[in-house]
């Protein structure tokens, strides 16, 4: 009898969602919102209880969007409740001095009159942006949710990849995006390695409620050991980022709240009357920590994952935003065109469109840091002499301005204000 033919059998990689996110902050749920929108599924793990997530209390922590986040945001479907919560930054000033000496005669004014979008940006409570983050992921049903779940293993195969949680639960996708912070453990695992320094300081972040009203301006005061950023919230209280020495950031963040203040107002000055603290304190290292790639294979990175950033000019949750703006369009794009979504080619598309911009933002930062974190009296009269120029000049400030509101660049759709 002859031998039977040899059968061989293929078997297709099943897909619990087109789309694995790790990472739950807020860069997470904005990408799964903007992909889920145009019809893919997703699966969204987040390493916080969802009860932590859901705390209603002010506890100090806001952002600063540029406008085109705010378009993101209404792109996804949530810039229309949140928008009554959020205060405008119509103007910005920048000065230069030291704590309780007041400012110098430089300086920078930014006026979002001298564009024609609108204000620059808006200030956000976590409080408030998260609880409307929340919201919408519970409304779509193509976004499942892990809370309270870590991931232990990621393996990438010919047409997918599986992820494996602490629980034991495996979970397969086309393409995993790693959200997960400046420490990300999907970077990590995908053997993407990552270039750095500390720079030395330490954000104390807190809020604070004054008598007089701050009129939608944000003040950036730049002092030797840091700079101190008094950003406008709703009603009299503004945002305080004010880095020092890690030394002194210590020795200040130890001291009871009456103390703590008692160190804040001579830096912050009275210029919106007397300040109380409201809400909670934090405390967060400042270093530099750009991802040498951002994408390995079926693997690709997001926000702080790709690259952390100083505070010095506000735009770490930004450059996130656009990364989120940029990978939805490709993988939406790519989607539409009938590719496999996890092919290096595609991948490869958002890298190249985001690596540049995030490397100019951190290259910039870095320098803004160094030029004007010191007392150096040659550094203090180019810096002092510089603001004045840019300030005296029309079009450099309307440069600095259209900048501050996320207008330049290679924009993707939704930073634009248009559907994917």
């Amino acid at each position: 009898m002859d031998n039977p033919p040899t059968v061989t059998i293929f078997t297709l990689m099943t897909f619990d969602s087109d789309i694995l996110i790790v990472g739950g902050g807020l860069n997470g749920p904005a990408l799964a919102l903007a992909l889920a929108g145009a019809g893919m599924t997703v699966s969204l793990i987040d390493a916080m209880p969802r009860q932590r997530l859901e705390a209603p209390d002010f506890d100090g922590r806001s952002y600063a969007l540029a406008l085109t986040s705010t378009r993101l945001l209404e792109g996804i479907g949530i810039w229309d409740s949140l928008s009554d919560n959020a205060q405008p930054m119509l103007d910005i000033k920048v000065t230069d001095g030291r704590a309780g000496e007041g400012p110098s005669p430089f300086f920078m004014h930014f006026d979002h009159a001298e564009i024609e979008e609108g204000p620059m940006g808006y200030m956000v409570e976590d409080r408030h942006l998260r609880a409307n983050l929340l919201k919408a992921l519970y409304q779509r049903e193509n976004i499942t949710q892990h809370y309270g779940e870590t991931v232990v293993r990621q393996a990438p195969h010919a047409t997918g990849v599986t992820i494996t949680l602490a629980s034991g639960t495996t979970l397969r996708g086309k393409v995993l995006v790693g959200c997960d912070g400046r420490r990300s453990g999907t970077a990590t695992r995908a053997g993407i390695k990552r270039t750095g320094w500390d720079y030395g300081q330490t954000a104390l972040v807190c809020a604070v409620e004054h008598e007089l009203p701050h009129h939608g301006v944000a003040h950036q005061f730049f002092m030797p050991p840091g700079p101190l950023a008094i950003l406008p919230l709703t009603g009299n209280r503004s945002s305080i980022v004010w880095s020092e020495t890690t030394t002194n950031a210590e020795e200040i963040n130890a001291l009871p709240d009456a103390d703590y203040m008692n160190v804040l107002r001579p830096r912050f000055g009275s210029f919106l009357g007397n300040i109380e603290l409201v809400g909670a304190r934090f405390t967060y290292p400042l270093s530099l920590s750009l991802a040498n790639e951002l994408a390995a294979d079926r693997t690709v990175l997001v926000g702080d994952a790709a690259h952390g950033v100083h505070p010095i000019a506000g735009q770490g949750l930004n450059a996130g935003v656009r990364d989120v703006a940029a990978l939805a369009e490709v993988l939406i794009d790519a989607t539409r065109r009938g590719e496999d979504i996890g092919r290096p080619s595609v991948l490869a598309r958002y890298q190249e469109w985001r690596r540049f911009d995030n490397t100019t933002l951190a290259l910039a930062t870095d320098t803004f840091n160094k030029l004007f974190s010191n007392d150096n009296p040659l550094l203090r009269s180019v810096r002092d002499i510089g603001m004045g120029l840019v300030n005296a000049l029309p079009a450099a400030r309307r440069t600095f301005i259209r900048e501050a509101a996320g207008l330049t660049g290679d924009l993707p759709r939704l930073l634009k204000g248009q559907k994917l």
